[in-house]
């Protein structure tokens, strides 16, 4: 049987400086609620492209995950950066909710 979590580490292993490696590694991990290896992931593929407001996203949806509430601020903050300067208007309203929501 085909094990994807598997394949992705195999590509991380082959091309560990590629950031859509890293970032599919992680989306797997993150799937399977493994939310502390899976941003490690995130954080290694947003080091490569800081502009990657979806990893942005997915690196605050971990600290939440794991309890982090300070980290997931900062990191939505600066995914709701991205978004406004991308003109992602469906990201910045969740990021804006998220946001609202962590600060009440």
């Amino acid at each position: 049987m085909d094990d994807p979590l598997a394949r992705q580490r195999q590509m991380v292993e082959k091309h560990p400086s590629n950031e859509l490696a890293r970032f599919s590694l992680g989306k797997a991990l993150y799937d399977r609620g493994e939310y502390a290896a899976a941003r490690e992931q995130f954080v290694l593929a947003v080091e490569r492209r800081a502009d990657w407001m979806v990893v942005q996203i997915l690196i605050g949806k971990c600290d939440l995950a794991l309890g982090r509430r300070a980290e997931a601020v900062v990191a939505f903050e600066r995914g709701l950066a991205l978004a406004v300067e991308q003109h992602h208007e469906g990201p910045q309203t969740e990021l804006e909710e998220l946001l609202a929501d962590l600060r009440a």
